[in-house]
């Protein structure tokens, strides 16, 4: 079960690019680099906006915030890579007869876009995304699908505290990337094993 964003695509800086447009539009004070990013970023995305500032009385965040937000990340992220290894760690799993599953916080119809940009699609038995732009939780879609596979033995692979959050709601066993959103000390705090690149996933997986 793998997390998209920050774990399959690194769409870090672009995250930063477009939030800052906004903050600095607003007269609000920006994020300086991807180290404070990597501290104060969250889910749902709507608390981690209060935490930077914006107000929802003036502005609602879901007319007006999060529409602004995805205008400026779609003019941006045909730019964004993979991050490094992960095309060919996806191969080697499916070369190992294991399904891959993509389960993301991105509107499904913009996830589907982009997994096609990437040529990475038919790696993926199942892709789901949610029904909106609001990037809320997507620990239903995890469970709904675990409950349509209840034989399944997930490994849930995300770079956040949200991706934990979600493996322990479907009780399934998670692997958390360090390179993404959030920083590797606050992931360390969570007790999940933790990677420092992609291509060393398939050893949680034993394959060699």
């Amino acid at each position: 079960m793998w997390d998209f964003n920050g774990t399959v695509l690194d769409d870090v800086e672009l995250g930063i690019r477009c939030v800052n447009e906004m903050l600095e539009k607003r007269g609000l004070t920006p994020i300086p680099d991807a180290a404070a990013y990597r501290e104060i970023f969250r889910f749902p995305i709507i608390a981690y906006y209060r935490s930077l500032g914006f107000n929802f009385d003036k502005e609602d965040y879901y007319t007006v915030l999060a529409p602004e937000w995805v205008a400026h990340y779609l003019a941006g992220e045909g730019q964004c890579p993979m991050m490094p290894g992960v095309r060919e760690t996806l191969e080697k799993i499916k070369r190992a007869g294991i399904v891959q599953v993509m389960i993301s916080a991105t509107e499904v119809n913009q996830l589907l876009n982009q997994l096609n940009r990437l040529g990475i699609r038919d790696h993926f038995e199942e892709i789901l995304g949610l029904d909106n732009i609001h990037a809320g939780s997507k620990r239903e879609v995890a469970q709904d699908w675990a409950g349509r596979h209840p034989d399944a033995v997930p490994l849930f692979v995300g770079d956040t505290v949200h991706d934990a959050e979600v493996a322990d709601a479907v009780g399934v066993d998670c692997v958390l990337y360090t390179g993404g959103h959030q920083s590797e000390k606050r992931l360390s705090q969570l007790g999940k094993p933790l990677i420092h690149r992609i291509p060393e996933l398939p050893a949680y997986l034993g394959i060699e």
